[in-house]
């Protein structure tokens, strides 16, 4: 039942995908309006058959369908319930399952907030785009990644389970989610840029439109890049979170590419600059989606996150070829159209600022982009097995880092056009006081490395002229007799949020990756080691079978205090033991523990101990960013006009010389 329920379902996602693309276009051929809302209806035809098929697998993993080759091949009687869920994106067809989900949702939703526009044709023009991406993964799903083939010859009574690793922890419930909602997120901005060039409707308006779109995503993908990292910390014991793992760049390189776009885009809206620029970092971002796809579901690459060798990898690199390919051939077409009509006036201003910013992040993106795939092209070219290590990424990205944060406090504070003397004294003083002291302080205190200090001081620098942005807008709240909550509301103060956040993030990433400290111990129970002025003691181990797994955990005492049970699981169907580590965390150093070797007949284990300072300020830093994208979103201070006054809405922030216009509508 579920193998006919699931097929027709993935057959229903298609045709409608395709029958919706063909009304679309033969409505925009004969500028037929009906045609046009009648290609629009297709979308929840194409959202339907997504969450059919996706009710169809999840009954036939709930109720142990072995006839199923992907239940037969992922399932089994033995794995807890939430993991017996998560089962869907474990593995290579479920996982294109969910991202075909994803699609269709953002796609009915997008249908659904245009519904007024139906016969526009930029919105019909989005719309097709979005459709023709659906169409490639729903065909996935009917040819090479069907998550319902049956199994051939005799049903087995039960299976192996998902992956040891992705049954051991309650974060891969979220952090995949997370993940595919910032990555497939981003095909609605893509749409609208490919409609924009085809309709030649390459004004600032298709932008204003998409900038939620564009933020939520990306809120998505640093969420989803955190928990990630956050995963790797609690689940593979190595007492890291980021290995610079070809998968982990994987996601990592559309989050670049994102986040240089929601920077200069403000540029565009602002001064009409940077046109082509935009529009590339927008297909760019949509690409690597892709190439991520394809190098964590082709079986080019060995990593602890990638999926087994599958026959898609073709497919997935053509689609991601052809994208490339359209849209390149498209911003070449359209090139007198995308002239910017303004142009930098000044070398210290804000557009120049955000500009140099751009080179920053796309430097960065190249850096991380070369380092991922220069082995597989070293392979692919003459055979040769390379390996690209945290050295390389390390060395290379750290300069970018630094000139990044520099940019995160200066360009903020500079107006647009020019900046004066006088102005940018006035508005940086106190945050590089901020800066300077924090280093001395640093030093006083007895830390060293030119790398750590360099980042704690640019960090207070970056974070104080944040905090500065957010007072004047408080300040210019209380004078206006509004809220001191709308203060933090708009682009501009979001912004400032989520500045904090990457603040928090690098602070935690220089200190953990400088002073940490990590052992190992041979103890036998009662015995206690120190390490970096914390005391550990082991108290012994105790062994439990479960349904799915065997555990041996270790009792540790930290400082005299609490008991930690680090473990290892040893796994049904599994060829080793999976350890799991137990980390007390504190504000300013976490203290992670691994069981290395379980105790020999003398009772004697070995204890990994691993101290890490400020690792809790990344998950914090995550946090805020976060919530600072939510507030990025959410619409700031306006005049809202009257029906007499239909013109462009006025937003004004501190520290800007003129009230920007944000154009309600596509058309330009």
């Amino acid at each position: 039942m579920s193998a006919v329920l699931g097929t027709a379902a993935v057959a229903l996602g298609l045709a409608a995908a395709v029958l919706g693309m063909a009304t679309l276009a033969l409505g925009l051929r004969r500028n037929n309006p009906g045609m046009l809302r009648a290609g629009q209806r297709y979308v929840w035809l194409v959202l339907g058959g997504a969450v059919l098929a996706t009710v169809a697998m999840q009954y036939a993993l709930l109720s142990h369908d072995f006839s199923l080759k992907y239940v037969a091949d992922n399932g089994s009687r033995s794995t807890p319930l939430l993991y017996t869920i998560t089962t869907m994106w474990s593995a290579l067809e479920g996982s294109i399952l969910l991202w075909a989900l994803v699609l269709a949702g953002y796609i009915a939703v997008m249908a659904r907030h245009f519904r007024s526009r139906a016969t526009d044709p930029i919105v019909a023009w989005a719309t097709i785009v979005a459709l023709g991406v659906a169409v490639f993964f729903f065909g996935l799903m009917a040819g090479p990644a069907n998550p319902f083939r049956l199994v051939a010859g005799a049903v087995p009574l039960d299976g192996p389970g998902p992956n040891p690793l992705l049954q051991n922890h309650p974060l891969v419930a979220f952090h995949p989610p997370m993940l595919y909602l910032g990555y497939v997120g981003f095909t609605i901005p893509f749409a609208f840029a490919l409609a924009a060039l085809i309709t030649g409707r390459l004004g600032e308006g298709w932008l204003v439109e998409t900038r939620r779109w564009t933020l939520f995503a990306w809120g998505f993908l640093t969420v989803g890049i955190v928990l990630g990292a956050w995963w790797s910390y609690e689940v593979l014991g190595w007492g890291g979170y980021w290995a610079w793992d070809p998968v982990e760049n994987a996601s990592f390189l559309p989050w670049l590419t994102a986040t240089a776009y929601v920077h200069s885009v403000m540029v565009q809206e602002r001064r009409a600059m940077l046109r082509v620029w935009n529009l590339s970092l927008l297909v760019a971002t949509f690409s690597l989606t892709i190439l991520g796809t394809f190098l964590t579901r082709s079986g080019v690459l060995d990593s602890v996150h990638a999926f087994t060798e599958s026959p898609i990898g073709p497919a997935i690199l053509a689609f991601f070829v052809l994208v490339v390919a359209v849209s390149l051939v498209l911003i070449g077409s359209r090139g007198d159209k995308l002239r910017s009509p303004g142009s930098i006036d000044a070398p210290v201003s804000r557009e120049a600022a955000f500009l140099a910013n751009n080179v920053a992040f796309a430097a960065f993106a190249f850096v991380v982009l070369l380092g991922t795939v220069f082995p597989l092209l070293a392979e692919a070219i003459n055979g040769d097995q390379l390996s690209v290590g945290a050295p390389y990424f390390n060395r290379m990205t750290a300069p970018i880092g630094f000139t990044l944060l520099f940019l995160m406090a200066v360009a903020p504070a500079l107006p647009w056009r020019k900046a004066s003397t006088e102005t940018l004294h006035h508005r940086l003083l106190w945050p590089a006081w901020a800066g300077t002291l924090t280093v001395v302080a640093c030093v006083a205190s007895g830390l060293r490395g030119l790398g750590p200090l360099l980042a704690f001081g640019l960090a207070a620098f970056a974070g104080a002229a944040a905090l500065r942005q957010l007072a004047l807008s408080v300040r210019a709240s209380r004078r206006a007799g509004q809220p001191v909550r709308q203060a933090l509301l708009g682009r501009s103060n979001g912004g400032m949020v989520v500045h904090l956040g990457v603040v928090l993030v690098a602070v935690g990433f220089a200190a953990s990756s400088s002073y940490g400290h990590r052992a190992q111990f041979r103890l036998a129970p009662g015995e206690s080691a120190r390490l970096a002025g914390h005391s550990v003691t082991y108290l012994g181990t105790t062994v439990e079978d479960r349904a799915n797994k065997k555990t041996t955990s270790a009792q540790v005492r930290v400082d005299g205090g609490k008991v930690y049970e680090p473990a290892l699981h040893q796994f049904q169907f599994g060829s080793q033991a999976i350890g799991s580590p137990s980390v007390r965390t504190g504000p300013f150093s976490d203290v992670y523990l691994t069981l290395i070797v379980p105790p020999d007949a003398a009772g004697v284990a070995v204890i990994g101990v691993n101290i890490q300072p400020l690792v809790a300020w990344l998950w914090a830093g995550g946090t805020v960013m976060g919530f600072g994208t939510f507030l990025a979103a959410w619409p700031g201070r306006r005049r809202r006009p009257s029906t007499s006054d239909p013109g462009p809405e006025v937003v004004t922030t501190p520290d800007d010389d003129i009230a920007r216009p944000e154009p309600a509508t596509v058309s330009s």
